[in-house]
C-alpha cells in the first residue's frame, strides 16, 4: 500500500456530467474541502456543488483600476503643474477636464492587466506538470469522461476511509495519484 506523502490524492472517474456533480455534492457534504474536478466542458452546478463560491478577482481588478487612474491622473498633472508649467491665456494649470481621456485610458489598461495577471496568479499558471497527469485514463478528461479528485492535503483524507468513500459514489474507477 503506498504511503500518503508518496501521493496526490485520489481520482474517481465518471461516465456523465450528472454523476460528477452529484458525487461532488456527496463529497463536499461528506466534509471533504480540498476538491477538484474535471470534464471536457464547463457544467454550471459543478462550481457550487464542489463548494467553489467567489473568488477575489473582481477585487484585484477594482485595485488595478484604480491604481491606473491614480496613475494617469498623476503623470499628467505632474507634468503640467509641477514639471513644465505653461501658462495660456490665464487658464488653471490644473485643467482636470483635459485629463480625463488619459485617466480612463490608463484606468482600462491597468484594470485588464491586473485582470490578466491577477488571474494567473491565482490559477496558480502556467503549469506545466500536474500530478493529474501521471493517471493515464485522465488524457479521457479531454474527450468524454468526468473526474473528481480528492487531495491527499484534506483533512480529512485516509487513504482506506476516502478510497471507500470514493467506491460508494459508484465511479467507473478509482484510482491513486502519484506525485
Amino acid at each position: 500500500m503506498k504511503h500518503q506523502e508518496t501521493i496526490y490524492g485520489l481520482m474517481a472517474e465518471f461516465a456523465t456530467a450528472e454523476q460528477l456533480v452529484e458525487a461532488a455534492h456527496h463529497t463536499h457534504e461528506a466534509g471533504y474541502r480540498r476538491i477538484d474536478a474535471f470534464s471536457p466542458f464547463p457544467i454550471e452546478e459543478l462550481a457550487e456543488a464542489i463548494g467553489f463560491h467567489s473568488t477575489r478577482l473582481p477585487l484585484v481588478v477594482l485595485l488595478g483600476g484604480m491604481a491606473g487612474a491614480a496613475a494617469g491622473f498623476w503623470m499628467q498633472y505632474y507634468a503640467s503643474v509641477v514639471s513644465y508649467p505653461v501658462n495660456v491665456g490665464g487658464r488653471p494649470l490644473n485643467s482636470w477636464p483635459a485629463f480625463i481621456p488619459v485617466t480612463f485610458e490608463m484606468t482600462i489598461l491597468f484594470a485588464a492587466l491586473a485582470a490578466v495577471f491577477g488571474m494567473l496568479i491565482m490559477n496558480g499558471l502556467p503549469t506545466p506538470y500536474h500530478p493529474v497527469f501521471n493517471v493515464p485514463r485522465f488524457a479521457l478528461a479531454s474527450r468524454d469522461r468526468f473526474f473528481l479528485c480528492i487531495k491527499a492535503r484534506d483533512p480529512l483524507f485516509d487513504l482506506g476511509q476516502t478510497r471507500k468513500f470514493m467506491l460508494t459514489l459508484n465511479p467507473r474507477e478509482v484510482t491513486d495519484i502519484e506525485v
